[in-house]
This record gives C-alpha cells, sequence and structure tokens, in this order.
C-alpha cells in the first residue's frame, strides 16, 4: 500500500496549487470571507478523504470545483437558503491572483479611482446574473475548458455551451456602456 499513500499525498500537493482559485470561486458563492475560507477546508477535507475516487489522469482542478459547487449547493439546501449571493464584495486585482506592486501604472490615484469604478459596476453585472450564469461566467475566467466546465457543472457540453453564451450575452448587456466611445 505504499503506492496508494503515495498516491494520496501527491493528490494532496497538486490539490495546494488550486487554493487561491478555489477560495475565489467560494468567495463570490458565499459572500463572505469566512464562509468561503470554511467552504474551501471543506473541499479539501471531502477531496482528501475520498481521494480513491479521483481517476489519475483526470483533471483534479475539475474535480475540486465540483466538490467545491456541490457543498456550497448541499449547504444551501440544508439550510433553505437560496443560493442567490446577496451582498458579496467585488474582487479586486489583489484577489484575482494579481500582486498590485508589480502592476504598471499602479499608484496613479486618478486611475485608481477610475478602476474601482470599473471593478464596482464588473462585480454588480456578476451579481445581477443567475446563480447558474455566475457560476459558470466565474469557472470560465478561471480558464475551465467547456468540458470540464461540463464535469464540474454535471451537465452535457451543449448545455455548457448555451449557459456560457447566453451568460456572457447577459454580462455585455449590463456593461454595454463601457463598449461605446
Amino acid at each position: 500500500m505504499p503506492s496508494a499513500k503515495r498516491a494520496s499525498a501527491s493528490i494532496a500537493e497538486e490539490a495546494l496549487v488550486h487554493l487561491d482559485a478555489l477560495y475565489n470561486f467560494a468567495r463570490y458563492l458565499t459572500g463572505s470571507a469566512s464562509e468561503a475560507e470554511d467552504l474551501v477546508q471543506e473541499t479539501y477535507a471531502r477531496a482528501l478523504g475520498n481521494d480513491s475516487q479521483f481517476v489519475a489522469g483526470t483533471n483534479l482542478r475539475a474535480w475540486l470545483f465540483r466538490i467545491l459547487k456541490n457543498l456550497f449547493l448541499d449547504g444551501r439546501r440544508r439550510a433553505k437558503v437560496s443560493p442567490i449571493v446577496a451582498g458579496a464584495e467585488v474582487m479586486d486585482a489583489s484577489s484575482l491572483g494579481g500582486d498590485p506592486d508589480r502592476e504598471p501604472l499602479r499608484g496613479d490615484e486618478e486611475l485608481e479611482l477610475l478602476r474601482g469604478v470599473v471593478s464596482e459596476d464588473i462585480g454588480a453585472a456578476l451579481l445581477a446574473l443567475s446563480p447558474d450564469a455566475r457560476t459558470i461566467v466565474l469557472l470560465d475566467l478561471e480558464g475551465l475548458t467547456e468540458s470540464e466546465l461540463a464535469s464540474v457543472l454535471g451537465c452535457a457540453l451543449g448545455t455548457v455551451k448555451s449557459r456560457l453564451a447566453r451568460a456572457r450575452a447577459a454580462l455585455r448587456e449590463s456593461l454595454r456602456d463601457y463598449s461605446k466611445g
């Protein structure tokens, strides 16, 4: 059984690479830093406790996102609360993994003010989407492919494509003022 322990340790190490992305997704779903931390912790506990269910050679990241999404939905169902996030805070560049000190044009007060306004508008547009639309857009922003999205969301590839197209169209419509010159 040493190889099973090695495989488990390898999954644990590989899973840590996705910590920030899982936290950002959980933060948007829950609207709370502490709830997001709890959800990510439960995701890792569930994943490591059930590592034998992970199929070697498949996408660990998609598997972790699916566990997180299912835990979130299960928690909402148990609490009989709608999964619509009310009052979620807007993510800034640092929460998206960017290093604000290394980004060009930092320190320009006027530009910072503009970034804040744009971030608030994008956050509001995301929150205006349905929970399913918001979920698929956020996972798409995390770089998951359409087939990975289908795996995470538990639906057919065609369903993913249509949901993603509708969500993107709704987001474009909400932010159309930014495309006008």
